[in-house]
C-alpha cells in the first residue's frame, strides 16, 4: 500500500496526520508512542478531512530541526527519526518516520514513569498503565508474562493431570525435565515453582475464563442463553466450541452412500479463532476476560488486549506471526493444536470463503482484537422469517416491530429513519423490502443505501440480486 492509500485511510496505529506542525508536547508525545508501540509515521500537509494540503517547502529545514530538538530535549533515551519528503501532484508532505526502539520503555524527560510513557491505541496516543509499562520492560529483556516465574504457588500444591492428559493423548507423556524444557517450571533457589504460563494453563488465575453467550437479534439486549467457563485452557476450549455448535446449525447432505454433517461456519475457522483467542490474549490484564457472542449475523470473539506492538493487521494477514505469550504458544505447537506459525487467521479466512461466506472481519479496536465470522444469508433470513411467525402466531398479527410496512412510523420519520428503524429490529434489509418500506423506485432506494454505507451506517453484503444490507457494528 502506497503511502497516499494509506492517508485516504486515515490515522491509525502506524500513522498520524498533522495539517501543520503540532506543539511540542504533542510531538514529544507521538515520537515516545509510535517507539513503544509498533512504529509510525507523522505526516504534515494532511487536513482533518484527509485532503493533502501540502506545506511550504521552504519551510521544512526550520521543521525538521525543530523536531529533532525537542525529540532531543524531551525524550528519552535516544530517538532517531527519519525526514523526508513527498511529492503529491505538486504538493509537498514533509514525513517524520519513527521505529519501534529496542530500549523500552522510551519516556519524557524529568516526568514519572507513570506519567511519562505513552504507547499507541488505534490512532491516539494514550498514557500506558503501570501493568503496560512492565510489559514494556519484559520486551526490552526479550521475555513475556507468561515466562516468569510464580512464587505464589508451589508446584506440589497444582493439579497438573489436564496438562499431563493432553499430552497422553498424543503419546507425549510428559515427566519433570520436560516441564522445565517447556518453560512450564523455572528453579528459583534450588526449587521448582511454576511460571505464569503453567498456572494460565490450569486456569489458577481468576481473569483465565471465557464467556459466552446467543443473543436473540442483532444487539446484546437480549440473550436467550450464557455460559461462563473456567478451568484449565484445554475444557474451555472444548466446552466454548461446544456452545458455540450447539446454538448454530447443522446441515447434511449425502455423498454416495454416505451421509456428510457440516456446520455452517466451518468448524476449523470456529477452532482456529478460539485457539487465537486463548492464546494471544493479554493475561496481565486482570479486570477483562474473553467473550464470544452468537446473534442471529454473526459470530464475535473478543479477546483483551490489542495486538503485539511489533506487528499491525496487515502484517498479520501476510501470515507474519508473533506471540504475546510464548510458552503457552509452544504448549499448543506441541500438542498440535497449531500447525504452523502464521497460519490461524489464513485458515479463518479460506475455510470461511470457500464455504460461500462473507470474509471474517478482523479488526484492532482499542486494545482488544475482535473477530467477526459472518453467518450464511439463508441462516439469517431464516432466522428472520421464524421469529416473525412466531410473533405473528403468538399476537394474531403482525408484530409491532414491522409497523414500518403499515405506515404507522412518525410522518417526519426520513427514509433513512425507516431503513434504520426497520434495521434496528431485524438484521437484514434487502432492496425490494426496502421499497415496501419507503414507496420508493429501487433506482432511488439504490442511492440512498450507497450513501448510507458511504456514511458508515451500513455495511453493504453480497452482490447482484443476492444484494442486502446490515447495520455498520460501530452504531449497533
Amino acid at each position: 500500500m502506497t503511502l497516499i492509500e494509506q492517508i485516504k485511510l486515515g490515522e491509525s496505529k502506524t500513522l498520524e496526520l498533522k495539517r501543520e506542525l503540532p506543539a511540542n508536547a504533542d510531538i514529544a508525545k507521538t515520537a515516545i508512542a509510535f517507539c513503544n508501540t509498533a512504529g509510525g509515521k507523522l505526516i504534515i500537509g494532511v487536513s482533518d478531512s484527509k485532503e493533502i494540503a501540502g506545506v511550504d517547502e521552504s519551510e521544512i529545514p526550520a521543521m525538521q530541526e525543530k523536531i529533532a530538538s525537542i525529540i532531543s530535549d524531551r525524550c528519552s533515551p535516544t530517538i532517531l527519526p527519519e525526514f523526508s519528503t513527498l511529492n503529491f501532484e505538486g504538493k509537498i508532505l514533509f514525513v517524520v518516520e519513527f521505529f519501534r526502539g529496542n530500549l523500552l520503555p522510551y519516556s519524557l524527560k524529568n516526568t514519572p514513569k507513570e506519567q511519562g510513557v505513552y504507547i499507541r491505541i488505534g490512532s491516539s496516543n494514550r498514557l500506558a498503565s503501570l501493568e503496560y509499562i512492565t510489559e514494556l520492560e519484559r520486551q526490552r529483556n526479550n521475555l513475556s508474562f507468561d515466562e516468569e516465574v510464580n512464587l505464589d504457588y508451589t508446584l506440589s500444591s497444582l493439579n497438573l493431570s489436564p496438562l499431563f492428559s493432553e499430552f497422553e493423548k498424543i503419546g507425549k507423556p510428559l515427566d519433570e525435565s520436560k516441564l522445565q524444557t517447556l518453560k512450564l517450571t523455572k528453579l528459583h533457589a534450588n526449587t521448582l515453582y511454576p511460571t505464569n504460563a503453567l498456572l494460565i494453563l490450569l486456569g489458577k488465575f481468576e481473569h483465565c475464563m471465557l464467556k459466552c453467550a446467543r443473543f436473540k437479534g442483532v444487539t446484546m439486549d437480549v440473550f436467550i442463553d450464557k455460559k461462563e467457563y473456567s478451568g484449565d485452557i484445554f475444557s474451555i476450549l472444548q466446552n466454548t466450541q461446544n456452545f458455540v455448535l450447539n446454538h448454530i446449525n447443522l446441515s447434511s447432505h449425502f455423498e454416495g452412500l454416505y451421509r456428510k454433517d457440516s456446520y455452517e461456519i466451518p468448524q476449523i475457522a470456529l477452532r482456529e479463532a478460539l485457539i487465537n483467542a486463548l492464546i494471544h490474549r493479554d493475561y496481565t490484564n486482570a479486570g477483562r476476560d474473553i467473550k464470544v457472542g452468537i446473534y442471529d449475523d454473526i459470530l464475535n470473539i473478543v479477546s483483551p488486549g490489542g495486538l503485539p506492538n511489533t506487528i499491525t493487521l496487515k502484517d498479520i494477514q501476510n501470515g507474519r506471526s508473533e506471540a504475546r505469550n510464548r510458552v503457552i504458544a509452544r504448549v499448543f505447537r506441541e500438542l498440535g493444536l497449531i500447525e504452523q506459525w502464521g497460519s490461524g487467521i489464513g485458515r479463518i479466512i479460506n475455510s470461511c470463503t470457500q464455504a460461500g461466506l462473507q470474509s471474517p472481519k478482523i479488526t484492532e479496536k482499542n486494545d482488544s482484537v475482535d473477530v467477526e465470522i459472518f453467518r450464511p444469508q439463508e441462516i439469517v433470513q431464516k432466522i428472520e422469517n421464524e421469529r416473525l411467525s412466531d410473533d405473528k402466531e403468538q399476537t394474531g398479527r403482525l408484530p409491532d416491530d414491522y409497523r414500518t410496512i403499515t405506515g404507522r412510523l412518525p410522518d417526519d420519520y426520513s427514509h433513512q429513519d425507516t431503513i434504520l428503524h426497520y434495521l434496528s429490529m431485524h438484521p437484514t434489509i434487502t432492496r425490494k423490502i426496502g421499497s415496501e418500506l419507503t414507496g420508493l423506485q429501487h433506482s432511488q432506494l439504490h442511492t440512498i443505501f450507497e450513501s448510507m454505507c458511504q456514511e458508515g451506517k451500513l455495511q453493504r453484503v453480497g452482490k447482484g440480486r443476492s444484494t442486502h444490507y446490515i447495520l455498520n457494528k460501530e452504531i449497533r
